[in-house]
């Protein structure tokens, strides 16, 4: 009976590596609102969808607000896809300096966009919903920070505004676009020529570095894997050895 014991005790600690074999790698979700995809190319257009989670298990997502910082980081055309169910309401505001967007001048520009839910159509406990954007030419900074408010059916406004500073996560951070300088596309041809091979060389090296650090990852957790399983059948055989003396 010790040996059956043994080997059942070595067979659950063998599933339990199992499960932290195919873990690997997995951490916990985030359920802040964010902005979908988080980088892009300055100067560029984007479609941003800003992603809201339900947090409440007792009430339902009423309405978003979503601020765009005219002043910081003007956009000077944003336009808003229909959500079903909900309907948008757009703020627009001046700009203390105005752009220039393909030789015109623009004075104002989006400052606020809220969307609020149809009566059976909130955000309910459990599920989250998408709010889309169309946004260009993006500014060049290299992020934009939008600051959102989330307003529960309790009537509980939860802001998505704390920026990040570097350190550890806010609390309520607000979502932030990422955005990486367009490549440069007036250099001289022979230069070019120069570049694009030391670019490619770069990449390759670049890509290679990704690559096997992610083949190690999952290298790493394949062979905990198969470590897990083999060990499973040794303790599944040793227990059948086992209660066949017993018999």
């Amino acid at each position: 009976m010790r040996a059956v014991r043994t080997a059942a005790g070595v067979g659950v600690a063998v599933l339990v590596g199992v499960v932290a074999a195919v873990g690997v790698g997995a951490g916990p979700a985030s359920a802040h609102v964010t902005v979908n995809p988080r980088e892009a190319v300055q100067g560029g257009y984007a479609k941003l969808a800003f992603r809201v989670p339900n947090e409440r298990d007792d009430a339902s997502t009423v309405k978003v607000e979503v601020h765009l910082p005219i002043q910081e980081a003007p956009i000077a055309s944003v336009s808003v896809r229909p959500t079903p169910g909900w309907t948008a309401a757009v703020e627009r505001g001046k700009l203390t300096t105005p752009l220039k967007v393909h030789d015109s001048e623009v004075t104002e520009a989006v400052a606020k966009i809220t969307w609020t839910a149809a009566a059976g159509n909130e955000v309910k406990p459990g599920q989250f919903q998408e709010f889309e954007i169309s946004a260009g030419p993006l500014p060049e900074v290299d992020q934009v920070v939008f600051k959102a408010l989330q307003t529960y059916s309790s009537g509980e406004i939860v802001r998505w505004i704390e920026e990040p500073t570097g350190g550890a996560e806010p609390e309520h951070p607000a979502p932030v676009l990422k955005l990486t300088k367009a490549a440069d596309t007036n250099a001289p041809a022979a230069a070019n020529a120069d570049s694009d091979a030391d670019t490619d060389l770069a990449s390759s090296s670049s890509d290679s570095s990704d690559d096997g650090g992610s083949g190690l990852a999952l290298a790493a957790g394949f062979a905990g894997l198969a470590a897990g399983l083999a060990g499973l059948v040794l303790g599944v055989l040793a227990w059948r050895r086992a209660a066949a003396r017993t018999s």
